[in-house]
């Protein structure tokens, strides 16, 4: 008699400790094979330390293979699933494509970043919810003070050296805090020409910091950020950004190159397209984190809506400390229903939260005792130590190694502003030219592009509830335009771009990949990451690969439920063509970017992820 085969999507929180905790319970006795973009796990609580020169990237990295012995690994993202043929359809990293049968289907897919349709957001903020994005954020941060720091001109200088981090929860404060600090080490060794220092700025809609969590440890927060001279600015949102600035909700403006997007996540999109019981984006599951009606399918993490037996009516939030208990009970139940142990239902006890602020400061409330000060920061680092399921030795040296000698900051221009656009709906993977072809959705019928949350002309309003660390559609200060231009922006349209020879990872919009100027953007419906595909046959978006040429439609391959794809954009069905004139921004010309399907020159980066679209909105920042 054959094993059961066991299918995991994803290997964030939820699915590494479901992946992890079957391989223990089953011992050979089933084939478990787990599907990612990625060979790792990303520890993201620690991403804000790899953009501020405290860890290197390999540090929060957890390899899958190398900790995950028993389990078969199987590089891809899934874009299809068919739970009557028991088999999920996935797009691999170079385009290929290949199925997945299963008797058991855990779905761990995680999140996605959250837009909302504000002026010039897409174009010119950066996300922070990936390695390519944290090591573009400190490439981009240490230029603009180097370039700041060369500039006669003050108000150049003041623009450069101005950081604007909207989104206050978990994340965008820890990004804050760790970035003053940064760029306060670099200012002190070589100070600027005009006598100035960086400034950072925090925005959000919601009337303190941390709104979704105690308020003694909002209190704390805010208070080693002012401390450290950042701009702390509730209650106020991004109106409008553009090349040189932002215009905030109050009617001032802020001239600054860089715009950093941290407002939280909502659950993938991949579990719309099964037709089931959804709750706010999130797929219902009981107790037992299983999909009623669905015995082979389970679901936890982001993108299960799991009810709280302690708050009964509620489900729990989507936190990285629920996604990580969730994949234990997961994996417990998955067993047992191969008659492996017994099931059991989801309870969890709050065990309090740490937010690491920088140096010696942070605050936690470990068991609800609220701390501050060094012996939070000895808390906050113990924690994350005991939580990494790999690398805690060299997070301890790297850790010990910043306590005693200065950090380095250079500038190794690895990813490049055009391959980390805001509106990717997977971080995991830098964009390049020359990978796979991604095929994007066309917008909805009122023009407005799928995965952007629609909120009338409010670009903010009430914070999130029961959310630790994510804020709800409504309170989000920023988004993305229905009009805005796909893929890849123009180097010098960007927070902090400059020409092509001016600085390294500048490209010019015309000769990128999927990105064009934005003079020729239609106003219309256009496509996610600049192509637009067919939806599936029964109506649902499916999900493939970018590349950065056309290539012909494919005839249907027969897969059920999947509809053959198409290369055009637009609702036309027409590519739109770059003109042959300059970008609408004015500047000197630049040096052509890399031609189409050829990759530029460097260090190689992995080919692009597959996208999603997304009508509906949950909020969370894991």
């Amino acid at each position: 008699m054959s094993r059961p085969r066991i299918v995991i999507v994803g290997a964030g929180f939820a699915g590494y400790r479901t992946a992890r905790t079957l391989s223990r319970l089953t011992r050979h006795q089933a084939d478990i094979t787990l599907l990612n973009p990625t060979d790792y796990f990303l520890y993201l609580p620690l991403l804000p330390q790899v953009a501020a020169g405290i860890l290197e990237p390999r540090r929060v990295s957890v390899s899958l293979s190398g900790t995950l012995p028993h389990v078969r690994l199987v590089l891809g993202e899934a874009d299809g699933i068919d739970l009557d043929g028991h088999t999920v359809h996935y797009t691999g990293p170079e385009g290929e494509e290949g199925t997945l049968p299963f008797d058991r289907l855990v779905l761990a897919a995680g999140s996605v970043n959250k837009l909302l349709p504000i002026p010039g957001v897409a174009e010119h903020a950066h996300g922070f919810r990936g390695l390519p994005e944290a090591l573009y954020l400190r490439d981009h941060v240490t230029r603009q003070v180097e370039l700041a720091a060369a500039a006669d001109d003050r108000a150049e200088c003041a623009a450069r050296c101005t950081f604007v981090v909207v989104g206050a929860g978990y994340t965008g404060t820890e990004v804050a805090a760790h970035g003053a600090m940064y760029t306060d080490a670099q200012v002190r060794k070589h100070p600027m020409r005009t006598g100035m220092r960086p400034r950072w700025m925090l925005l959000d809609v919601a009337p303190r910091v941390m709104p979704e969590m105690d308020e003694r440890l909002s209190r704390t927060a805010e208070r080693v950020l002012r401390q450290r001279g950042v701009d702390v600015r509730m209650g106020t949102s991004v109106k409008e950004a553009t090349h040189d600035g932002v215009v905030l909700t109050d009617g001032s403006t802020v001239d600054t190159r860089t715009l950093v997007w941290c407002v939280g996540v909502r659950p993938d999109p991949l579990v719309e397209s099964l037709g089931l019981p959804m709750e706010r984006g999130r797929l219902l599951v009981d107790p037992h984190l299983q999909v009623p009606g669905r015995p082979e399918l389970f679901a936890c993490g982001d993108v299960a809506a799991v009810p709280d037996l302690n708050q009964p009516g509620q489900y729990t939030p989507m936190t990285a400390q629920h996604a990580w208990r969730h994949g234990k009970v997961c994996a417990q139940n998955v067993a047992a229903s191969l008659g492996i142990g017994e099931r059991r239902a989801y309870r969890h006890r709050d065990m309090g939260f740490v937010v690491d602020l920088g140096g010696a400061k942070a605050a936690a409330n470990p068991l609800g005792l609220p701390m501050s000060g060094p012996a939070a920061g000895a808390v906050t680092r113990g924690y994350h130590l005991a939580a990494m399921p790999g690398n805690r030795v060299r997070v301890a040296a790297d850790w010990l190694l910043d306590a005693v000698l200065p950090r380095q900051a250079v500038q190794l221009g690895l990813v490049r502003s055009w391959s980390v656009p805001l509106e990717s709906s997977s971080p995991e993977v830098a964009r390049v030219p020359g990978g796979p072809e991604r095929h994007g959705k066309a917008a909805g019928p009122t023009g407005q592009r799928p995965d952007v949350e629609e909120t009338g002309n409010q670009p903010g309003g009430e914070p999130a509830k029961g959310q630790p660390s994510g804020e709800s559609a409504k309170s989000q200060p920023g988004g993305e335009p229905a009009k805005t231009q796909p893929g890849g922006e123009p180097a010098k349209t960007q927070p902090g771009g400059e020409p092509a020879r001016n600085q390294p990872g500048g490209e010019p919009a015309k000769n990128q990949p999927g990105g064009e100027p934005a003079g020729s953007r239609s106003h219309g419906g256009r496509a996610k990451g600049g192509q637009s595909g067919s939806p599936r046959a029964s109506g649902k978006p499916r999900r493939a690969v970018e590349a950065a040429g056309p290539r012909p439609a494919r005839e249907g391959s027969g897969k059920p439920g999947r509809a053959p794809r198409a290369s055009g954009t637009g609702s036309a069905g027409k590519r739109p063509t770059a003109p042959s004139g300059p970008s609408r921004s004015a500047g000197p010309p630049t040096d052509p970017g890399p031609p189409a399907n050829q990759p530029p020159p460097g260090p190689d980066i992995a080919p692009g992820p597959v996208k999603r679209t997304d009508r509906r909105a949950a909020e969370g920042d894991s």
